[in-house]
């Protein structure tokens, strides 16, 4: 049984023994929940402590990666500056329809409340400073300060920064730096991967203590919640075929016969890199010079994943309104921000590790708590098929794209 199927197992066990406690022995669901609260809050800490350090390695690694492949040549840098402009749109797409589905199809009546009583070990989060404040505030006066403040964006802004200075100093110190960061990187990424084998117990606990406060309602509520962020991942499938159409001057109907092998092991196998075989097939029945699929696709498959800015935002504005916090257009600009720049250094890393590591910053940008994310991780089996989805379709169109401003297309192919 995989990891996923079982966390998400105990995610069911929990909210059905929360219930049953809270229906047929009233009188202990105080008792279970001051037992379980503590076993789930020390499981959800241990992830939360894993955030920072985890951010900086990914961002600086991450710089690295892509500076090194912008140099391979013209056309690698022509599929960066694809990649993120694409992270872009996708997640400011993303700040404005999830708040139109949500306003569209609201959470069930009751749940948001029941599930905010549920977590009211959340920390509570400060305010949005103002305007000019927010602004003067992003370079950081402190780094030290910035992390402990988890002053995010001003703590990612000094890490990009200090990136891409690596990758301006001479190569013996650049390599030694890098080594190291790589190595903080991969202890802190078996940290978490210690962390989430404890997954299953604290899962069951956080959703024993939400089953026992909100009773049958928390259904209900994930429900909605999967329904919401996996439409998300929809509408960027959907944006693939108008990149592929309005940039790639690609017809519609090529794309779609052109995509669709890609798509059907993208939702067997939730991989994005099992379905490369498949989308390297497909850029044939697009006439795209296997000069440039060769270079592009692999490199979409290694750092560009255009759901995860746009369902990582998706995900925070969730729990903005699961709160009933209403985050004002700064806080929102400042997710969308940190989503873009954290996915430069988490797309290749397994999608559970993905899940926490690169939404809690969003969450801190935006103003809102991190704690749900103990909770929601549990159903992300479902969201994932969507992300791989849109990860895939949003690859070729992308890899057409490039290969349209290349010139490339239709050349040297048989």
């Amino acid at each position: 049984m995989s990891r996923a199927t079982l966390i998400l197992l105990s995610l069911a066990a929990g909210l059905i023994a929360g219930v049953a406690v809270a229906s047929l022995a009233p009188g202990s669901a105080e008792m279970t929940i001051a037992v379980a609260r503590p076993i789930g809050t020390l499981w959800l800490n241990g992830l939360q402590m894993t955030v920072i350090p985890l951010v900086v390695t990914l961002l600086i690694t991450g710089v690295a990666a892509t500076a090194q492949a912008a140099q391979a040549g013209r056309i690698a840098g022509r599929a960066i500056a694809t990649f993120l402009s694409l992270d872009a749109l996708t997640a400011s797409m993303a700040a404005i329809v999830t708040p139109l589905l949500l306003t569209l199809a609201p959470m069930p009546r009751g749940a948001g409340q029941a599930l905010r009583a549920a977590l009211g070990h959340a920390e509570p989060v400060a305010p949005s400073p103002p305007i000019a404040e927010f602004i003067t505030g992003i370079v950081p006066t402190n780094i030290f300060a910035a992390a402990t403040n988890n002053a995010l964006l001003s703590l990612i802004l000094f890490t990009l920064a200090f990136a891409f200075a690596i990758t301006r100093i001479e190569g013996e110190a650049r390599d030694l730096l890098l080594r190291v960061f790589t190595a903080i990187r991969d202890a802190m990424l078996v940290l978490i991967g210690w962390v989430l084998w404890l997954a299953p117990l604290g899962v069951f606990a956080l959703a024993l203590v939400v089953g026992a406060s909100a009773g049958g309602a928390a259904f209900g509520a994930l429900a909605h919640y999967i329904a919401i962020i996996a439409s998300v991942g929809i509408v960027v499938m959907l944006m693939a075929y108008g990149v592929a159409a309005i940039i790639g001057r690609t017809a519609p109907g090529r794309f779609a016969r052109a995509l669709a092998p890609a798509q059907a092991v993208a939702i067997s196998t939730q991989s994005s890199l099992a379905s490369l075989p498949a989308m390297i097939e497909g850029t044939k029945v697009l006439r795209i010079a296997p000069a440039t699929s060769g270079l592009v696709l692999p490199m979409a498959v290694a750092m560009f994943r255009a759901t995860q800015p746009a369902m990582n935002v998706a995900v925070a504005l969730y729990i903005a309104h699961w709160f009933g916090i209403v985050p004002d257009m700064a806080s929102v600009a400042a997710a969308v921000v940190v989503a873009i720049l954290v996915s430069l250094g988490s797309a290749s890393l397994p999608s559970q590790i993905t899940f926490f590591a690169s939404i809690a910053p969003v969450c801190v940008a935006l103003g809102v708590p991190a704690a749900p994310l103990g909770l929601l991780i549990a159903v992300e089996t479902i969201p994932d098929i969507f992300r791989t989805l849109g990860n895939v379709s949003m690859d070729l169109a992308a890899t057409a794209t490039v290969s349209r401003w290349s010139g490339t297309t239709g050349k040297d192919v048989p």
